[in-house]
């Protein structure tokens, strides 16, 4: 989900030097962002699995809902570089998105996420991971451990040589 039009709006108001409106712009794209992924991801629970659901504010902020919705570069997926796969697959660019870099999605307005069903899913946070995990993630995904350890620096339970 990304919000179009935004940046430019929001530069518009940069270069005539109001710096509050391009904050509020940044700020209300991101939040319809969110709103839009919260929106998309009930619709896809009413069709897939719990056709009744209808949840009040206060159970969707507590997150008490059937599933979970992960999403790529936070805790519990670390590694940011899975979004390339991700945006291949969906074919992304085509509606106008793209990734940096550091794998950080354009517009800044955009949310990406996977949604699991399963009534038993659980969201985790990746602890530390050892030497041994990396060097087996790396093998895994054919890159070198020092790639690997670029993007799970965070996680890491030592310090890469």
């Amino acid at each position: 989900m990304c919000i179009q039009g935004a940046e430019a709006l929001a530069a518009g108001f940069e270069a005539e030097q109001d710096d509050y409106r391009s904050i509020m712009v940044k700020a209300l794209a991101d939040r319809l962002a969110e709103a839009f992924t919260e929106y998309i991801h009930l619709e896809a629970r009413r069709t897939w699995f719990e056709p009744d659901a209808s949840p009040d504010i206060a159970e969707l902020h507590a997150e008490r809902f059937r599933g979970i919705r992960p999403a790529l570069g936070y805790p519990a997926c670390p590694d940011h570089t899975e979004k390339r796969d991700l945006f291949d697959l969906l074919d992304a660019e085509a509606l106008g998105m793209q990734l940096t870099s550091s794998y950080a999605m354009t517009p800044a307005a955009a949310v990406s996420r996977l949604i699991f069903a399963n009534p038993e899913s659980r969201y985790f946070t990746v602890g530390r991971v050892s030497r041994e995990q990396v060097e087996d993630y790396a093998a895994r995904q054919g890159k070198p451990v020092t790639e690997a350890e670029r993007w799970l620096r965070p996680n890491l339970a030592y310090d890469p040589e």
